[in-house]
């Protein structure tokens, strides 16, 4: 089974939060602080992160800018604080996804799994380039959904799997309005919860990617009050 990294300072959290997620039968490493979490990363990479914001020594963000140096490991944050700017700024450094707390332990294992079946399958994907491309192009983009690829006007652009999901989406239909909930079918299985707020901070983090390589990039519009849709070319 896979092993994941639990990194947290409230020991009580360590304690319970790695029964619920051993019981289930992942192995599981626990730290009390960044500082440790990132030396044991670099012994034992893990195969997905569940990361405390706020902690001693180091925090969450720093520590996930770190990693993202060196790794691709899926990574949930944790986060007591009602703010929007922490799911962005996680968000802008890779972060897959994120539970506030309190939270059940039944969600976040739930979120646990529905994050590794996305990275295992993009991971089983990329280890298979025999097989023919399946790639989506709609006028500058091009999707290979077999790679987990992306690139606009040749450039590559890299998305993690959630925002890969939900740009796919988008783009298979131009013009059409996908609505948050909608979006969320597509980008998260059955029975994980996500709010609204989620994906609309997936879409922000998706037009600043893009308008990093091109900053005309205009393609997905907001119909407010209705969703998102991928401009008709």
């Amino acid at each position: 089974m896979p092993t994941i990294a639990l990194v947290d300072d409230d020991r009580n959290i360590l304690t319970s939060v790695s029964m619920a997620l051993e019981s289930e039968g992942y192995r599981v490493h626990t730290y009390t602080d960044g500082a440790s979490a990132l030396d044991g990363f670099t012994m034992a990479r893990p195969d997905l992160a569940v990361l405390d914001i706020k902690m001693p020594r180091m925090d969450g963000m720093e520590l996930l800018r770190r990693v993202r140096q060196k790794s691709d490991v899926p990574v949930i944050f944790l986060t007591s604080k009602d703010d929007e700017i922490d799911e962005l700024f996680g968000l802008k450094m890779g972060a897959d996804d994120f539970i506030k707390k309190p939270f059940s332990q039944r969600l976040l294992v739930e979120r646990v799994k529905a994050v590794l079946r996305r990275s295992q399958a993009a991971d089983a994907i990329n280890m298979k380039p025999e097989e023919p491309q399946n790639t989506l192009e709609r006028g500058q983009l091009v999707m290979d959904q077999e790679r987990h690829t992306c690139t606009w006007k040749g450039r590559p652009v890299t998305l993690t799997v959630t925002e890969f999901l939900i740009l796919q989406a988008l783009a298979m239909r131009p013009g059409v309005v996908k609505s948050r909930n909608a979006l969320m079918d597509a980008a998260y299985e059955d029975q994980v919860y996500v709010d609204d707020r989620t994906i609309d901070s997936h879409i922000k983090r998706l037009r600043k990617k893009f308008k990093v390589c091109d900053p005309d990039f205009d393609m997905i519009e907001t119909l407010y009050g209705v969703g998102y849709r991928y401009r008709d070319i």
